[in-house]
């Protein structure tokens, strides 16, 4: 495959709402405030942007089908916006669309946001995006949940690899409490308490093996990205550029439910993905190289899952690894530095941008008392729908010219 994209692109700007219950600002109020730091860190005017991309998934209850509302909001000058959504991989292809025009030559500052209002919908959950509410879905396939079905794929990784139930909800249990304790450290995160590993088992279950604390919350917010060459961002007097190293989309083809070769206890689109990736980026032992971790734990079980398809921990082997603290703050790939999803919540649209935002301050040395030292590649990853059929995205960012 090319890996021609690697270093092409780099990120001059961010920004990034706080996330949580944003009863008092509706969806534009948080693009104004996610695109407000973004371009005063740029350093640029935004007559200088001259493509955007939109991400937004909750289409029947925030913004619409169209690009039109970011245009109007930060009163683009009359620009091409394009409105993307795939799933919960909505803000990493946002992200991959900008990345893409500056990389071909199509444009020379782009702009990338996501931005959802999911408190609005009046749901505890993530709701269809076909019908008001998700009222249809959910009169049509009544048992369907979300927490049921990756409370399955907890079932089957258990059974592939002869691991105790017992443990793997210790392992869980212990991936939750490391993002609260590093929301803690977070001010833009939703929920910022520490909660103990012992409060987390004993709590109460909503979808066996998947207890209260296993499940990321509902929140609103936003997050956006400025990207340009590295040529103009050097133009612009920037210095440590931020680099996009690999961004990488895989999407099920039905394999997963079509045959009885799949034990339902990994995401096989996320072990394509990572491949990819590393292979885009140049990286060849992703356990030795890759600094820290934003992935998707909309449920405990998907990052445990997870650690495994990027090739980080061995098959059967990340129940050890997060035990034995390897993916903490202080640990060798610490994974949710800023609290992840089990802290921000998933507003749909936004999670892949703010996954980024945190990578760039921490190549930045910005990241407070969160930051790490010597972080030369930061991954995010997003998967969108189910275990048997989704949508992954990895992206790699890093230190521009390493």
């Amino acid at each position: 495959m090319s890996t021609g994209f690697c270093d092409k692109v780099v990120v001059i700007g961010m920004g990034c709402t706080k996330f949580g219950e944003r009863w008092n600002a509706n969806a534009e109020d948080l693009m104004v405030e996610a695109f407000q730091e973004a371009i005063a860190d740029a350093g640029i005017d935004k007559s200088e942007i001259e493509a955007a991309w939109l991400g937004s998934a909750q289409v029947d209850v925030n913004i619409g089908l169209s690009a039109l509302p970011l245009a109007i909001t930060l009163r683009l000058p009359n620009i091409p916006v394009t409105h993307v959504e795939n799933y919960c991989v909505t803000g990493t292809e946002a992200f991959r669309g900008a990345c893409y025009a500056v990389a071909s030559g199509a444009c020379n500052i782009a702009l990338a946001l996501g931005v959802e209002k999911l408190k609005d919908t009046g749901y505890g959950g993530l709701v269809d995006p076909g019908s008001a509410g998700g009222t249809l879905l959910w009169q049509m396939e009544p048992s369907f949940t979300a927490p049921g079905r990756f409370a399955q794929l907890a079932s089957g990784y258990a059974a592939k690899y002869g691991i105790p139930m017992t443990d793997v909800k210790r392992a869980m249990a212990h991936v939750s409490a490391k993002s609260h304790a590093n929301a803690v450290l977070n001010p833009k995160a939703h929920l910022r308490k520490a909660v103990s590993v012992d409060d987390i088992m004993a709590a109460p279950m909503v979808s066996y093996p998947l207890g209260l604390f296993d499940c990321c919350g509902v929140s609103d917010g936003s997050a956006c990205a400025i990207v340009t060459t590295p040529e103009i961002a050097k133009s612009l007097g920037k210095r440590d550029l931020v680099s996009v190293k690999a961004v990488q989309v895989a999407v099920s083809n039905g394999w997963e439910m079509s045959f009885n070769a799949w034990d339902v206890d990994h995401f096989v689109t996320a072990s394509t993905c990572s491949t990819r990736a590393y292979a885009e980026a140049g990286i060849t032992n992703p356990r030795e190289q890759i600094s820290m971790m934003e992935v998707h734990d909309c449920f405990s079980i998907t990052e445990l899952v997870t650690m495994e398809d990027l090739h980080v921990s061995e098959r059967g082997g990340a129940v050890r690894d997060i035990i034995d603290g390897f993916y903490d703050l202080d640990g060798k790939i610490p994974c949710q530095p800023d609290g992840g999803l089990k802290c921000f919540g998933h507003p749909i649209g936004a999670s892949g941008l703010r996954m980024l935002y945190e990578m760039y301050l921490q190549l930045q040395d910005r990241a407070g008392e969160r930051q790490r030292p010597d972080v030369r590649y930061g991954l995010t990853h997003n998967v969108g729908g189910f275990p048997e059929k989704n949508v992954c995205g990895v992206s790699i960012l890093g230190r521009y010219g390493e």
